[in-house]
């Protein structure tokens, strides 16, 4: 994969790619995973498999939760009156936490095995957000290469959203869309599956199952994006950072470290969502 040249702090763009400079030296494990994290969401949302935006969503879905734990605690002192206002909207509350209960639960799972992930490694080379009702047969694959040098000590877990993690990710949406990103029609409910590419010799949890020899099908063009941060020279040399398409296309011996992709066992099924297309 050919790469857009660098044009100081902000995106750039080049034929198939999209870069995004980053105004540090590096990404901590809690930025990088806050940026997978939106990217996710706006593919999912862009893409038509969730009605709303994923903080929303989450929002939306963590009220129910507690309106019906609130309901079931006072349930005892209502009036005989208020018994069947309270009955309904209990049924309501109810139905709605069950349509969403499965999505939401497959995007908890899918974010809480990047976190443990991203804990357990000293650094990530990328990352790969596909769509479609399986990894060989993919309908749109977002190639997102991460150059950011080796993580601190610091958890994905943590809980405070940085300046820089912010501003990274609003950076990266704008660049995908800016390519096009969801510009395509509806293609009713589909997969998410997710990817990271880490040296074969390092130990994932069992969430991510190693996948040495993954291809998908050369149908696709796939949408590319480069993070990457302003290091120093000395750092610069340190890297081994490469195109995640190239790794897939060039032979072993070129990569000592033996970089390959690792699949997470978890994927987000989307809703039909195709009311929010006529609206």
């Amino acid at each position: 994969m050919e790469m857009a040249s660098s044009s100081g702090v902000g995106e750039s763009q080049g034929s198939g790619s999209v870069e995004v400079q980053v105004a540090a030296a590096a990404l901590r494990r809690s930025e990088v995973f806050h940026v997978v994290k939106e990217l996710v969401g706006f593919v999912l949302y862009m893409h038509h498999q969730i009605p709303s935006v994923l903080q929303n969503l989450e929002n939306e879905f963590a009220g129910l939760k507690e309106e019906m734990m609130e309901m079931a605690a006072t349930s005892a002192e209502l009036k005989p009156s208020d018994q069947r206002k309270y009955n309904t909207r209990k049924r309501e509350v109810r139905c709605r936490i069950k349509k969403r209960e499965k999505l939401m639960n497959g995007i908890s799972a899918l974010l809480s095995a990047l976190q443990q992930a991203l804990d357990e490694v000293p650094s990530i080379e990328g990352v790969a957000l596909i769509l479609g009702g399986s990894l060989v047969r993919p309908l749109f694959v977002y190639d997102i290469t991460v150059t950011h040098g080796r993580f601190d000590s610091g958890s994905a877990k943590e809980q405070t959203t940085t300046k820089l993690a912010q501003s990274v990710s609003r950076k990266a949406i704008r660049a995908l869309i800016s390519g096009g990103a969801g510009s395509l029609s509806y293609t009713g409910p589909t997969k998410l599956f997710l990817l990271v590419r880490c040296p074969c010799s390092l130990n994932l949890p069992l969430d991510f199952m190693p996948k040495r020899d993954f291809r998908y099908s050369k149908k696709v063009a796939p949408q590319h994006m480069s993070i990457k941060c302003n290091a120093s020279e000395s750092q610069k040399n340190n890297k081994h950072v490469t195109s995640l398409v190239d790794a897939l296309c060039c032979s072993s011996e070129s990569f000592p470290s033996d970089v390959i992709w690792f699949q997470c066992k978890h994927t987000i099924r989307g809703l039909p969502c195709k009311a929010s297309l006529e609206g």
